[in-house]
């Protein structure tokens, strides 16, 4: 039976993030979700030679998620990796997940939550770096709630719109949320730039806007092809960030390291002619 959602996984080198994030995810209260993993590291940094991540997946299958390992060389840049992970999924959704993130056990269900109510082409969780926790940044604390449904918007770089960025900085939504302070259980949504390292998108919405297929009009050493994906997204089929956030980064160093080819900066939105959808199916 075809799992309702595909969890995403591109990596390279980091075998032990991996088992981390793979172990937030064995205590997720959704389920079941097959996940796929496109490895790209250098050998001796393979996710095959990992006990640690074995060990994981065993207990992933133990509870009855599919796990697929794929090892994806030569390596043509995130991008390509990106798309490679698309054209294995099999489900109506897919969750793009960083390599170097933690969720909250709840977070899967909550974004699906979302999704169900939003009927948008994507809903993200931004990152938390606990290392900021006591870096207060009220400059940088704007969040802008979304009113009734989520509808398509076009956000550009250089825009106002795109200055929402800086909310998923550091420790900024940790913050809000304690200033705030939801009820119990209690879950917004709110609108973004862009979502970094956790997205859950309506697969079919994500393919039509090409998905990553334009990862061979950009060097291999590029940046942004997550960006430009979620802004053609937005364009046409809304998207949002759920708040408050239930997702942590590892805070490693960036595997990106040449970040002078940004690929919203290079490349074209969609045709602003082409009409907005409401919602997908």
């Amino acid at each position: 039976m075809t799992a309702a959602l595909d969890v995403l996984i591109p990596t390279c080198g980091r075998p032990a993030a991996l088992a981390v994030l793979l172990t937030s995810l064995a205590a997720q209260t959704y389920r079941p979700f097959r996940v796929v993993v496109s490895d790209q590291g250098a050998p001796g940094d393979e996710c095959a030679g990992s006990l640690e991540l074995a060990a994981v997946v065993r207990l992933l299958e133990l509870q009855g998620h599919a796990v697929e390992l794929h090892r994806h060389l030569p390596r043509r840049g995130v991008a390509e990796n990106r798309q490679f992970l698309l054209e294995q999924a099999r489900a109506p959704r897919v969750l793009f997940l960083d390599d170097d993130v933690i969720l909250e056990r709840d977070l899967v269900q909550r974004l699906q939550a979302h999704m169900d109510e939003e009927r948008c082409g994507f809903v993200g969780c931004g990152l938390i770096g606990l290392t900021f926790r006591d870096d207060v940044r009220p400059d940088q604390q704007a969040i802008e709630f979304w009113e009734g449904r989520v509808e398509p918007e076009v956000v550009r770089p250089g825009s106002a719109e795109w200055e929402r960025h800086h909310l998923h900085s550091a420790a900024n939504l940790l913050h809000v949320a304690q200033r705030l302070a939801l009820p119990p259980g209690a879950s917004r949504v709110y609108r973004v730039a862009w979502v970094g390292g956790c997205v859950l998108y309506d697969c079919a919405a994500l393919r039509a806007v090409g998905g990553f297929g334009f990862w061979d009009q950009l060097p291999p050493e590029s940046a942004g092809e997550d960006v430009l994906v979620q802004l053609r997204v937005m364009a046409r089929f809304g998207g949002c960030g759920i708040f408050p956030s239930g997702a942590y980064h590892q805070e490693l160093p960036t595997t990106v390291v040449d970040r002078r080819v940004d690929a919203p900066l290079v490349l074209p939105l969609l045709d602003d002619r082409e009409a907005p959808v409401r919602a997908v199916a």
